[in-house]
Parts: structure tokens; C-alpha cells; sequence
């Protein structure tokens, strides 16, 4: 992993603040309270729906703000 410029970073056993996903799930649980699905069906179209709503540049900033900004 060194050898590519990778580096490893050892965190807190939890660590919402620290970690990237915390901040993409929490945006992900609203927006599919917000679509109301009442039957599994309508569930998994809504998550499909909410998925395509994340950028590329937000999933970026989700990363930065947990201070793991590339250079």
C-alpha cells in the first residue's frame, strides 16, 4: 500500500466525525424518510431515486470534511 502513495489511518472504534460514510448515509436515511415508501417495492425504486442524488463532488466533500483531502 505504501508503494502507491496509500497510507493507513487508524480511527477511534467509532467515530462518526471521522468517517465519510457516517456523513453520506445520514444524508441517504433522510432523503428516503422523505420519500414516504410504504411497500418494499417502493423502497427500492426511492433508494435507486436517492442514490443517482449524490454527486460527485459531494461524495468529495463528504471525504474533505472528515479530513481525508487529497492533494
Amino acid at each position: 500500500m505504501h508503494a502507491v502513495g496509500a497510507w493507513f489511518l487508524f480511527l477511534p472504534p467509532y467515530s462518526p466525525d471521522l468517517n465519510p460514510i457516517e456523513m453520506a448515509f445520514a444524508k441517504l436515511k433522510a432523503l428516503i424518510r422523505r420519500a414516504a415508501a410504504r411497500t418494499y417495492d417502493d423502497l427500492w425504486r426511492a433508494v435507486g431515486h436517492v442514490c443517482d442524488l449524490f454527486t460527485d463532488e459531494e461524495c468529495y466533500n463528504f471525504f474533505k470534511a472528515a479530513g481525508y483531502e487529497t492533494n
